[in-house]
């Protein structure tokens, strides 16, 4: 009898320790490669995410490493098993090799994740000079 009402107590505290998992912010992947894109390229790109959680999931803030990396992201609650996107705008006029972070700040137990983007902006061609014409003279 004993051993029945250990496993019962048990599982009862098993099932109130998943019942309290709260919201789970759940990426489909956390890092975003542009690759190599051409000045002034498409400048946003998306992270897909899911609350895998049992509670809403609230966004509280989220901020890029400097001024070139902005987010965007949903200022509602994202319910339970939703799917949402953070958006991230990246300045694809600076010329160079980037890797830049966004720090998102939620109502998770953990309340921060760090998502990625990198990549390499080109400088569009240089249009050599071409001897004007002189008309066949």
């Amino acid at each position: 009898m004993k051993q029945i009402l250990f496993v019962l107590g048990f599982l009862a505290f098993g099932t109130m320790t998943v019942s309290a998992q709260g919201p789970v912010m759940t990426f489909e992947k956390t890092t975003i490669d542009y690759g190599v894109i051409e000045k002034g390229a498409d400048p946003i790109r998306h992270f897909k995410f899911t609350n895998t959680g049992n509670e809403p999931l609230i966004i509280k803030s989220g901020k890029g490493s400097c001024s070139c990396a902005v987010p965007t992201y949903p200022q509602e609650p994202i319910m339970p098993g939703e799917v949402a996107y953070i958006d991230v705008r990246y300045d694809t006029q600076r010329v160079g090799n980037f890797n830049k972070q966004v720090t998102l700040t939620t109502n998770e137990t953990d309340s921060t994740h760090t998502l990625t983007i990198k990549g390499e902006v080109k400088a569009p061609p240089t249009q050599e000079s071409v001897p004007a014409s002189n008309g066949g003279k």
